[in-house]
């Protein structure tokens, strides 16, 4: 596993909310990519047992390969993604949330991995991208977690 991204933060709520957002996977990611800066529109245009498809006003992001661990205390969440922006841009790579209670927070920790983006336009996502995607990602949870 080559780590390209990780990062982490509190959240302030209950780890049972989080849970139960897993359970309808198509919401809870269609309302998750939602609150990344630069995305206007996002559908769910597929969803089986454990992928979702979802279009975005960039273009189509799958997400598959999805399996949780839950317990009383933790959640582990991986999965693979692809995301296709447009005709200009493929990304393809491996995500690893983690969810901790923590008194009355639950510390969040977002591993992006195995980043693979071929072309000069790659370089640039692979290179200078990061931060700023992975940051995106992590608050995203956390504005959607202490929304509910």
């Amino acid at each position: 596993m080559s780590v390209w991204f990780e990062n982490k933060n509190s959240i302030n709520c209950d780890i049972q909310k989080i849970g139960e957002s897993y359970s309808d996977p198509g919401k809870f990611y269609t309302d998750i990519v939602r609150l990344m800066p630069g995305l206007t529109s996002v559908e769910l245009i597929e969803e089986g047992i454990d992928s979702v498809v979802l279009k975005t006003n960039e273009g189509l992001m799958r997400r598959s390969n999805i399996k949780k661990t839950i317990s009383n205390e933790s959640i582990i969440v991986e999965y693979d993604e692809d995301y296709q922006a447009g005709g200009m841009i493929n990304v393809k790579s491996h995500c690893l949330d983690e969810f901790h209670a923590s008194h009355a927070m639950v510390q969040h920790r977002i591993i992006l991995s195995d980043v693979k983006s071929p072309g000069f336009l790659g370089f640039f996502y692979r290179n200078f991208g990061k931060s700023r995607i992975g940051n995106s990602l992590l608050n995203s949870y956390k504005s959607y977690f202490e929304m509910l």
